[in-house]
């Protein structure tokens, strides 16, 4: 048997980052006043906007790109394999990317398949993003759909419109 013990590997980071450990991060990019609670895996190929923050026991698979001012909520789940194989798949040539837009508040529990999110854009807790959203909202649900608008010029899910 063969333990592992969970490290930061090859990790590019900007200034004022912390990451709570235990936390498997490897091979991605963390800019400036980055925030990673505990239990966190980041995969290769991710970047994480500045002043972004990701709480506990999220996963950010491979390909995903997060914008700045971002909020991750607790057990967030992003998937980069929509398993058209009808299985896991077998090479990571099938795998998909994910970008998500700048000042995005994404709820607890919510699972991101690969799409895009726009600017502007909370998520609610528990949602499953199947399709990119290209409107600010708020979008709630499985699958995620809209509840309402948000003011473009959110920040952080303030300045709700109804």
């Amino acid at each position: 048997m063969q333990i592992l013990e969970s490290q930061l590997k090859n990790v590019i980071y900007g200034k004022n980052v912390k990451v709570i450990c235990p936390s498997n991060l490897y091979e991605c990019i963390l800019e400036d006043d980055v925030f990673v609670g505990p239990f966190c895996e980041i995969q290769s190929q991710v970047k994480i906007g500045k002043r972004t923050r990701i709480q506990s026991h999220s996963f950010i698979c491979s390909l995903v790109e997060i914008g700045q001012d971002c909020f991750i909520g607790h057990g967030v789940m992003f998937i980069n394999d929509r398993f058209t194989e009808g299985k896991p798949a077998s090479s990571k040539d099938l795998w998909e990317s994910t970008r998500i837009g700048n000042n995005v508040s994404i709820g607890s529990n919510a699972t991101i398949l690969p799409v895009s999110i726009c600017d502007n854009v909370i998520i609610g807790a528990g949602a499953v993003v199947t399709h990119s959203i290209t409107q600010s909202g708020i979008y709630v649900g499985n699958p995620a759909s809209l509840l309402r608008h948000i003011s473009q010029h959110t920040t952080k899910g303030q300045n709700y419109e109804s």
